[in-house]
């Protein structure tokens, strides 16, 4: 058994992991998204494709493979509608961009067509594999994947967790913790933990009511699956909905979580704050969200399109910036933390509105890294989806723990003992 790593080695973005034996499946297939979009380094053939979520980074290339293959993809419902959603978002992003499209809608439609929905806990199998789908804790739908091969009277186990949460968040309970032979695990956070979660929602929640105090407005800008759903539930657990605007693609992205609530706790939480927010439908009506103190809950997290780019250049002087979400480095969102100003069309602009980052990761911290290999017990360990650092430095950890660990180079392959 081979597993080949296409993307998401010594890197964040571009999830693409090939397991090779009789056959070949591919756990997840996305882009890395900066100042350039970057794919996964070629496109092999396979026989079957994983998707451990829907993020762009885990789902923005999948399409693609529909281009020359009709292969089945495995994954859960929502993950299907929430990629699906993204994906044409993406199309049609590439098209105002005037960028090469790497895949049209009919790709879209085929992947649907061939997609086999699997609910946590139940198995599929494939050639010489069996497949499990284990809650991952991290947005609607996601998934830790066990991969098992029957080898004579032993079975092989191989753990993917694409990205996970152990800590509950308002809307997911923890990841579960799969056991594994070789768990082939996220890095993200290898080398730092997440501060107190209760804290960071007070002092979000604390800042926003300070700003309508002062008659601004409380931009928060937000990735329109999984972090969009779980910041308006922070908003309706603390009141504030009635002064809440919802805007960009988490309008569309909140509706499918909705509409599958056994994916997530405290749906009704979710669903009253929806009721509760306005909703906007228009261009023109966003002039009515600045028009007096308010909340605006609106894409892109990282700043790099979206409506919040037309917000963010009309705040007045009281207004104030809320990221909640991890900025990469070259984007919008870190370009502001760090100097202070953002580029629309090519021009750079100076923001003066004050800017604070609040920590409401989706992703396993140190901590949790450390916690899930130990409860996982496997014999191998192979740090993914982190950069160069984070992915060494966890590597050298576990193999100082006595584990069998990797950090795989972009393009390596490593060949599994049976």
């Amino acid at each position: 058994m081979q597993i080949r790593f296409l993307g998401g080695a010594q890197e964040v973005g571009r999830s693409a992991i090939m397991l090779k034996d009789e056959r070949s499946i591919m756990l997840d297939f996305g882009v890395k998204i900066d100042h350039k979009t970057e794919y996964p380094i070629n496109t092999p053939e396979i026989d079957a494709l994983v998707l451990s979520h829907a993020h762009l980074d885990h789902s923005g290339f999948s399409a693609a493979l529909y281009n020359d293959m009709h292969i089945p993809t495995f994954g859960t419902l929502p993950t299907l509608k929430l990629s699906t959603l993204l994906l044409e978002d993406s199309i049609n992003i590439q098209k105002r961009q005037h960028s090469k499209v790497f895949f049209h809608k009919r790709q879209i439609r085929n992947m649907e067509t061939k997609y086999i929905n699997l609910d946590y806990h139940t198995s599929a199998h494939f050639g010489n594999f069996d497949l499990e789908f284990f809650d991952a804790g991290h947005i609607s739908g996601s998934a830790i994947t066990l991969v098992e091969r029957a080898l004579g009277k032993d079975n092989k186990r191989v753990v993917y967790t694409g990205d996970f949460k152990l800590e509950e968040q308002l809307l997911h309970k923890g990841a579960e913790i799969v056991k594994s032979d070789v768990l082939i695990i996220e890095s993200t956070y290898a080398t730092r933990e997440h501060p107190n979660r209760d804290k960071t929602i007070k002092d979000l929640v604390d800042g926003i009511k300070e700003t309508l105090e002062n008659g601004g407005n409380a931009l928060v800008p937000v990735f329109a699956v999984g972090r969009a759903q779980e910041v308006l539930s922070i908003l309706y657990k603390n009141g504030l909905t009635p002064s809440t605007y919802i805007d960009g693609m988490a309008r569309s992205a909140t509706t499918i979580v909705t509409n599958f609530p056994k994916f997530i706790r405290n749906n009704d939480m979710l669903s009253s704050a929806i009721k509760e927010t306005t909703w906007i439908d228009e261009i023109s009506s966003r002039k009515e969200a600045l028009n007096g103190p308010s909340i605006i809950v609106t894409t892109a997290g990282m700043l790099n399109g979206g409506p919040v780019l037309d917000y963010i250049t009309k705040l007045n002087k009281n207004s104030r910036i809320f990221l909640t979400g991890y900025q990469v480095s070259g984007t919008n969102g870190r370009t502001l933390m760090d100097n202070g100003f953002i580029t629309i069309d090519g021009n750079k602009k100076k923001i003066s509105n004050p800017v604070s980052f609040h920590d409401l990761s989706a992703h396993a911290d140190m901590d949790d890294l450390h916690e899930y290999v130990k409860k996982s017990s496997p014999n191998s360990v192979i740090c993914v989806h982190g950069d160069e650092e984070n992915t060494k430095k966890f590597a050298s950890d576990m193999k100082d723990e006595g584990f069998r660990a990797f950090a795989p180079k972009l393009g390596e392959t490593i060949n599994l003992p049976d």
